[in-house]
Order: structure tokens, then C-alpha cells, then sequence
């Protein structure tokens, strides 16, 4: 490609925002806004799981949570291109918040009553933002990118609707289908027949919008932990009990905290402001690998429910799977994104040693004291990763 043909090397629309300063990479109001729909995905997505604590509610959950992240990545996407203070850009935002609440309002019973509610949501969100942004950017370095970006969305949206019309494992198959080819889509290039494929380097990524955003998606899932917290505690007759479960499962989330924005984000927001191809990096580490991250906090607020409620009782399989899996797959999380972006961080693999080593003695303790030790060694990981992050940047 060119310098001529390059997307930065072209016009802007009017809709699209600039990229000559920091202030045009900024997240704006309207986008922490429309946000605030995904605090209540992402406490309905706890709260599924906590009423189907199976196997199979598991992967219904893991499927729900799929679904809800890739709608709000690909709003992330669409943003990174098009400007939110413009009056359009704003009301199609307001428009997939209106999409989002019902979408989250389906999620108890989308595998039951509200399939049809939650397939049509889906296919509803995707198709009106994908239209939008192709209209919008019409005439723009992205509009080819858009272009195959529908191609695909057609049938994605399709299956989300034949899975919310289907019944039992015939809805998981058409849904399974749909994941699928939604995070294959990106992985490919879009890849449509006549038109070709996008490369990443014609996606023209603001990697500090990028950074921020994902950084904000991860503080509106660690709120949600609070809140559960909060909420749980609030229902319970204070004792010394319930007050050290609440200090751990506080604790915990602190140290999530820690570990993502102390030791790790500024890496991130770092390599992708210095990084020949922001959209490679991007599209691996904010689209595919944040997804970990973000599960790793909703079964550690699972988890959180399970100590505040019975902090004294032995570990049973399950609560070892939340109190310890949470965080477990939060560190895994962690550790590929900042492997991708600076290299490996040697105390995330202590970290995972340590709570392995918790998982196989889990059974000869409290949940209270279980959850303790977690928090101790995340705590380590926090402390030791954020040493080295300000080594490196002395």
C-alpha cells in the first residue's frame, strides 16, 4: 500500500475524529456513558452463574459473556474511529445503550423464556452500529474495512436469531456458530470474496484511545465486584466473620486493581503509541486477550458471594473454582497481555504457582482462609510486577 492510499494519508468525514493531537485520542463522556449499560451486563452475567453453578451453566455463561464483550469491543472499535462529541455519533451510542439494556435485561433467561429477546438483541446492536459506521465513514480509508465488516455481520446476526428462535442444543449449536465466526471475523481480516481482506495496518488505531478504553471496560467490571460485595455484605448481621470475609474479598479487588493498572496498563498504553502497527497489536491484546481479564473479575465476584455468604464453612469444589479460578485466569489474563506487549512477566508465573499450590490444599481449608491466601498472593504479584514496571520506566 502506498503512502497515497494509506487511511491516515486520506480525508476524514465529518464524523471522524482526528488524529493530530492527544485531546482527539481522549474517551469522551458519552462513551464512559454508554458503559454504564455493561455494569448492569456484567452483574446479570455474576448473578447467571451463581444461579447455575454447573457445567453447563458454565459454558452458557462463558457463551453470555462472549456475547457482551464483543458487543462492546466492536462499540470500542467504531469509536476509535468515529468522534462521539458529533450530535450523530452521540445518538447511535444512545441507541446501542437503549439495544444494550434490553440485550441485558434477557440474560437470566436467555437460554429459556428471553432466547428470542437476547438472539434478536444481538443481531440488532450489531447490524444498526456496523450500518451506521459504514455510513459514516463513506468516502474514508475505513470504508472497505466496513464493507467486508457487514459482509460478515449479515449471516453473524442471522445465527444470532435462528439460536434465540431454536430450542435446547439446537440454540447452543446456532450460537456456538455465531461466536465462532464473530471472533474469527477479526482474526481473518474480514476476509469476503471480491472484496478481499483489511489489513490491521489500514485500520489506523488510536492506541492510546484503545488503551484507555479497555483500561475503563476493566474498572466498570472491578466496580461491579464492589458492588456485589457491597450489596451482600449489606444483607448480612455484621460479625467478625462476615467483616474479614468483606476485608478479603476489598482486598482482592485492590490488588486486581494494582495488577492492571499499576504494573501493566502503561505498558500497554506504551507500546501502542510507539508500535508500527497498532492494529495487529490491538486487535490481539484489547479484543482477544482483555476477554480473560474481564472473566478472571466476574468468577472472582462469584466467588466473593460464595466467601461473604459462608466465610467459615470448608472449600467445596465449586468455591475453589471461583475463589481461586477468578483470579487464576485474571493473572493468565495479565500475563499474555503484558508478554505481547513487553515480555514476560516472571512474577505472574510465580503468581499462578502460588495459587496452584492453594488449589490442591483448598480442600483442608475455610473458604475464609482460602480466600486470604489468594488475596496474599496476588498482593505479591502486585507489589513485585509494579518494581519492575518502574524499573523499566527510570
Amino acid at each position: 500500500m502506498t503512502p497515497e492510499s494509506s487511511p491516515r494519508s486520506r480525508p476524514l468525514t465529518a464524523l471522524m475524529r482526528g488524529r493530530s493531537s492527544h485531546t482527539d485520542s481522549r474517551v469522551s463522556f458519552a462513551e464512559l456513558f454508554f458503559d454504564l449499560v455493561f455494569v448492569f451486563a456484567i452483574t446479570q452475567l455474576s448473578h447467571y452463574l451463581l444461579a447455575h453453578f454447573t457445567v453447563l451453566g458454565a459454558v452458557q455463561m462463558l457463551m453470555l459473556s462472549l456475547a457482551v464483550w464483543w458487543q462492546w469491543t466492536y462499540t470500542a472499535w467504531v469509536t476509535n474511529w468515529l468522534n462521539p462529541e458529533k450530535p450523530a455519533v452521540r445518538l447511535m451510542l444512545m441507541g446501542l445503550m437503549l439495544l444494550g439494556l434490553v440485550l441485558s435485561t434477557s440474560i437470566p433467561e436467555a437460554f429459556g423464556a428471553k432466547s428470542w429477546l437476547f438472539g434478536a438483541g444481538m443481531a440488532a446492536m450489531h447490524l444498526f452500529r456496523t450500518c451506521f459506521a459504514l455510513w459514516a465513514l463513506r468516502g474514508s480509508g475505513q470504508q472497505a474495512n466496513m464493507t467486508r465488516i457487514l459482509a460478515w455481520g449479515l449471516p453473524y446476526a442471522l445465527l444470532w436469531v435462528l439460536g434465540g428462535l431454536a430450542e435446547g442444543q439446537t440454540r447452543m449449536l446456532w450460537w456456538t456458530l455465531a461466536l465462532l465466526q464473530g471472533y474469527l471475523a477479526g482474526w481473518v481480516g474480514f476476509y469476503t470474496p471480491g472484496l478481499g481482506r483489511s489489513s490491521t495496518r489500514e485500520w489506523d488505531v488510536s492506541g492510546e484511545h484503545m488503551a484507555e478504553r479497555a483500561g475503563l471496560f476493566v474498572i466498570v467490571a472491578l466496580g461491579e465486584s464492589i458492588m456485589v460485595s457491597g450489596a451482600t455484605f449489606s444483607d448480612l448481621t455484621p460479625g467478625v466473620w462476615s467483616t474479614l470475609a468483606m476485608f478479603a474479598a476489598f482486598a482482592g479487588t485492590v490488588a486486581m486493581w494494582w495488577i492492571y493498572f499499576v504494573a501493566n496498563a502503561q505498558a500497554g498504553n506504551t507500546t501502542m503509541q510507539v508500535t508500527d502497527d497498532a492494529g495487529r497489536l490491538a486487535r490481539s491484546v484489547y479484543t482477544y486477550i482483555h476477554i480473560l481479564i474481564v472473566l478472571g473479575i466476574i468468577l472472582t465476584a462469584v466467588g466473593d458471594e460464595f466467601l461473604l455468604t459462608h466465610p467459615g464453612d470448608a472449600v467445596t469444589p465449586h468455591v475453589a473454582l471461583s475463589v481461586i479460578g477468578g483470579p487464576a485466569l485474571f493473572l493468565l489474563g495479565n500475563l499474555m497481555f503484558k508478554t505481547v506487549v513487553c515480555g514476560l512477566p516472571v512474577s505472574h508465573l510465580v503468581g499462578l504457582g502460588a495459587l496452584g499450590a492453594l488449589a490442591l490444599g483448598s480442600g483442608l481449608m475455610s473458604t475464609l482462609t482460602l480466600a486470604l491466601l489468594t488475596v496474599a498472593a496476588l498482593l505479591v504479584v502486585a507489589v513485585w510486577e509494579s518494581r519492575v514496571t518502574e524499573r523499566q520506566l527510570a
